[in-house]
C-alpha cells in the first residue's frame, strides 16, 4: 500500500500535464472545408458554435464584413452573451447604435446591446439585428492535413432574422464574412490565437478549402503551392454593403486590373471604368464569391464578348444561340478538351504590371449548359454597374488566392489544374506525411 501516494501522484502528474497541454496548444492556422451548393453555385462552409456544439450550415462570403447567424429560430447556447452597448466588443465591431427590444429575452433580442446590421449579399437585402458572441470551434491544420480542434470562447457574431434568409443555399441558417473588418473572421481567428492575419481560399465545384494563417499549402499528391504572383489590395472607400454608415468603408476585396486582353490582344474600352472613384466609390474590380460567374459593366463585357466571339471564330468555334444569362455561346463540336479546360481562347487580366497577369483558362471561363453548348462564362452588369468588373466564382475556382491583410496584397496561382491537383485535394482525412513538389 506504500505505492498509492506514489501512483496517485504519478497519475495527476499526468492528468494535469495533459490538461495543460491541451488548454496551452496554439494552433499556427486553421482550415474550413468550403463547398458549392449545386443549385445556387454558392459556396456554403461549417462553422461549428454555441453551448453544446452545433454544425452551422454558412454561406461563405469573402466580402462580408462579418459572420451573421439567424437568432429567430432555434438558437439555443448555454454560452451566447448580449455586449453591453459602449462595451469593447461594440468598439471592435464599429457599431455605435443601441438596441432594444420588446419581446421577451432571447439571442437576438436584448436590451442595451449594441445594434449590428446583419447584410445578405446575395439578394442585397439587410435589416437591423443585435451582436452578440459565443464560442466557436474550428479545425486546425499545418498545411498538409487538418489537425486538433480548438475553441475561440467569444467569437463576435452579428444575429439575423430567418426571412434575411431568403435567398440563401438550402439549409443555411447565414453567411460567413471573410472582409476587411476588425470583426471580420479572418481578423478574428488571427486575433484569438496570434497568428499573421492571411488567409487564402481555395474554391471548387465540389469541396475546398480555406486556410487562416502562415502555413505551406499542400495539394495530393504531395503538391506544394508557392509560387503565387502578387499585386496589392485597394480599399474602395465607400461601403459596397446594402447597407451601411456614412463613412464607412468597403470591406470588400478591390484589385489593380489595368487591361483585359483576349489571347494577349487588348480589349478597347474606356480604362478610367477599373478606377475606383475616391467620391462615390464606382468603378474598379473586385473579387466575389457570391456572384458565381464574372460581372462586368455593360461596355465592358460587349468589348470582351466581342474579342472573345472574334478569337474563338479564328479556331472554327462555332457560335449558337445565347442562353441566359451568358451573352455568347458556342457549339463544342470544333473544341478540343484540355487538362485545363476546353481549348477555347485565353483571357489574361493585366494587374499593377505587365508581368503580373491573372491567366483564366478554358476551365475558368467556360460553362457547359448542354452537351452539345458552352458559354462564355460572364455576364451584364448593366450600365450603372456599382463595380465595373466583379471577379465571381467561376473564375476562381480551382485557383489558389492569398489575402494578405497585413501588408495588403493578393497572392494567386491561377489555375492549379495544370499542376496535376486542384481545390478538392486538400487532404481532410488523412494524417500521412506528404511530399513536396515545387
Amino acid at each position: 500500500m506504500a505505492s498509492s501516494p506514489l501512483i496517485f501522484s504519478l497519475l495527476f502528474l499526468f492528468i494535469f500535464s495533459t490538461t495543460f497541454a491541451q488548454s496551452s496548444f496554439r494552433p499556427k492556422a486553421l482550415i474550413l472545408p468550403v463547398t458549392k451548393d449545386k443549385s445556387t453555385n454558392q459556396y456554403t462552409t461549417v462553422i461549428n458554435q454555441r453551448t453544446p456544439l452545433v454544425a452551422a450550415s454558412v454561406v461563405f462570403d469573402l466580402g462580408g464584413r462579418n459572420l451573421w447567424v439567424d437568432c429567430d429560430k432555434d438558437y439555443v447556447s448555454a454560452t451566447y452573451r448580449s455586449p453591453r452597448c459602449n462595451s469593447a466588443v461594440c468598439s471592435r465591431a464599429g457599431s455605435t447604435g443601441c438596441g432594444e427590444c420588446y419581446s421577451p429575452p432571447r439571442p437576438g433580442c436584448s436590451n442595451n446591446t449594441c445594434s449590428s446590421i446583419p447584410d445578405n449579399t446575395v439578394t442585397g437585402t439587410a435589416t437591423s439585428g443585435e451582436f452578440a458572441t459565443d464560442v466557436v470551434s474550428i479545425q486546425s491544420t499545418d498545411g498538409r492535413n487538418p489537425g486538433r480542434s480548438v475553441k475561440i470562447p467569444n467569437l463576435i457574431f452579428g444575429c439575423g432574422a430567418t426571412f434575411l434568409l431568403k435567398g440563401l443555399a438550402r439549409g443555411t441558417v447565414g453567411m460567413a464574412g471573410m472582409g476587411r473588418h476588425n470583426i471580420g473572421l479572418p481578423s478574428q481567428f488571427a486575433a484569438a490565437f496570434s497568428f499573421n492575419r492571411k488567409f487564402a481560399v481555395c474554391l471548387t465545384s465540389g469541396r475546398g478549402v480555406a486556410f487562416f494563417g502562415n502555413v505551406p499549402y499542400i495539394f495530393l499528391p504531395g503538391i506544394l503551392i508557392s509560387r503565387l504572383k502578387t499585386t496589392p489590395l485597394l480599399i474602395n472607400p465607400v461601403s459596397t454593403a446594402s447597407a451601411y454608415s456614412e463613412g464607412e468603408k468597403s470591406t470588400e476585396y478591390f484589385i489593380g486590373v489595368t487591361d483585359i486582353k483576349v489571347l494577349e490582344k487588348s480589349v478597347p474600352f474606356n480604362r478610367t471604368l477599373l478606377k475606383i472613384d475616391a467620391i462615390t466609390g464606382v468603378g474598379g474590380t473586385k473579387i466575389s464569391t457570391v456572384d458565381p460567374y464574372t460581372v462586368m459593366e455593360t461596355s465592358i463585357f460587349n468589348a470582351v464578348t466581342s474579342a472573345f466571339v472574334g478569337a474563338a471564330a479564328l479556331r472554327n468555334i462555332t457560335r449558337v444561340p445565347s442562353v441566359k444569362p451568358f451573352g455568347a455561346c458556342f457549339s463544342t463540336r470544333n473544341v478540343g478538351v484540355t487538362r485545363v479546360g476546353y481549348n477555347v481562347p485565353d483571357i489574361q487580366l493585366v494587374m499593377h504590371s505587365n508581368d503580373v497577369v491573372w491567366q483564366i483558362l478554358g476551365a475558368n471561363s467556360m460553362v457547359t449548359v448542354s452537351p452539345d453548348v458552352i458559354c462564355l462564362g460572364f455576364v451584364d452588369g448593366g450600365v450603372n454597374a456599382r463595380t465595373s468588373v466583379v471577379i465571381g466564382g467561376l473564375q476562381l475556382e480551382d485557383n489558389l488566392i492569398e489575402f494578405d491583410l497585413a501588408s495588403n496584397r493578393l497572392g494567386f496561382s491561377s489555375t492549379l489544374l495544370g499542376l496535376q491537383t486542384n481545390c478538392a485535394n486538400f487532404n481532410f482525412t488523412s494524417t500521412a506525411s506528404a511530399r513536396y513538389v515545387m
